[in-house]
């Protein structure tokens, strides 16, 4: 054993103290190894819940809900409920995932939004269906994801480390029988779309672009800026891109909503993000920011990960449940 595991610049025999010292050292970094990956696994399955409060909406604008109700509508409602559901990255045997997600639906919001990367293999569609199920009976919107198009493929982890863009994978995902089964529902398809629709009296108008990550995005093809008279003006796009996020703060946008970070998926302890994997800075890489004075961003972390990187650390799976509620109101 002489001549293995040297200190750097010694050059004499390792005693067996040293030799004990250096295995022992070995085996307390390898363990510490292992448990990292273990805990990284283990992470993808240990699903949260967020809620956050989003003061986006116009003074006022429940008292003139509840006049257009008249007595019929129920008293003292202050917020409108908005379940963000985003990267499920879905595989066929992921039972566990695919219940808790259909769990959600007891929550009742007023809208669920789904901005995309819902596939994870080709034989996930029925799996998405379940796991959605009683969120499509909800009124909803979406928009897609690079994750939705193209199975993925093993990549160099190195490159998303260094913020390095990787190519998408060459298999076709069915995401038209996925499209259609979101459209039957009821769901709207927001791609490069303007959208107006009524919920529960509250007008909203829903704006949308395709994956800026692929550089699908095409935001002139919406043709303007939100509907003025909405009380609601939501844009989505999956990746969180700052020249897209630029133009619907330009037009009048009071909440982009996004994906794709997974949060920053492998985080230092308290969840501090190393790379967003998109332009935003790691400060937004999840939840409710403001990107500028009159829109807000919300981020979701996602519910998955790629079959290739099946790691979260320090970065639990997550869907949010947004509180829209009133601006405070300027004192005259």
């Amino acid at each position: 054993m002489e001549g293995l595991f040297r200190r750097p610049g010694y050059t004499g025999p390792v005693t067996n103290s040293a030799l004990r010292t250096a295995l022992t050292a070995g085996g307390v970094l390898a363990a510490a190894g292992l448990t990292t990956a273990a805990g990284g696994f283990l992470g993808t399955r240990d699903f949260a819940l967020r809620e956050v409060t989003a003061p986006v909406l116009e003074s006022g604008t429940f008292d003139r809900l509840s006049r257009f109700h008249g007595d019929g509508r129920p008293a003292g409602r202050r917020e409108f409920t908005i379940l963000h559901v985003s990267d499920l990255h879905m595989l066929a045997h992921q039972k566990m995932k695919q219940r808790w997600v259909s769990a959600l639906g007891a929550l009742e919001p007023d809208l669920v939004v789904n901005t995309g990367d819902n596939l994870g293999e080709r034989e996930a569609v029925p799996g998405v269906l379940q796991a959605l199920d009683p969120l499509l009976r909800r009124p909803g919107v979406f928009v897609f994801g690079s994750n939705d198009y193209y199975a993925p493929h093993p990549v160099n982890p190195v490159n998303y480390l260094l913020g390095r863009k990787n190519p998408p994978g060459d298999t076709a995902l069915p995401w038209q029988d996925m499209r259609a089964a979101f459209l039957e529902h009821g769901w709207e398809d927001a791609t490069h779309r303007r959208i107006d629709f009524t919920v529960d009296g509250l007008r909203l108008a829903v704006g949308g672009v395709d994956d800026p990550h692929l550089d699908r995005d095409d935001y002139p093809a919406l043709g303007g800026g939100p509907n003025p008279g909405a009380d609601l003006a939501l844009g989505l796009s999956h990746s969180p891109e700052p020249r897209v996020l630029d133009q619907f703060a330009a037009d009048g946008y009071q909440l982009t909503m996004s994906g794709h970070t997974h949060g920053g998926q492998l985080c230092l302890p308290g969840g501090h993000a190393v790379v967003t994997n998109c332009g935003i800075d790691r400060s937004r890489v999840s939840g409710l920011s403001r990107w500028s004075e009159r829109m807000w961003l919300h981020v979701s972390s996602g519910l998955g990960t790629s079959k290739y990187v099946p790691f979260r650390v320090f970065c639990r799976p997550s869907a949010t449940l947004l509180h829209v509620v009133e601006r405070p109101s300027v004192p005259a």
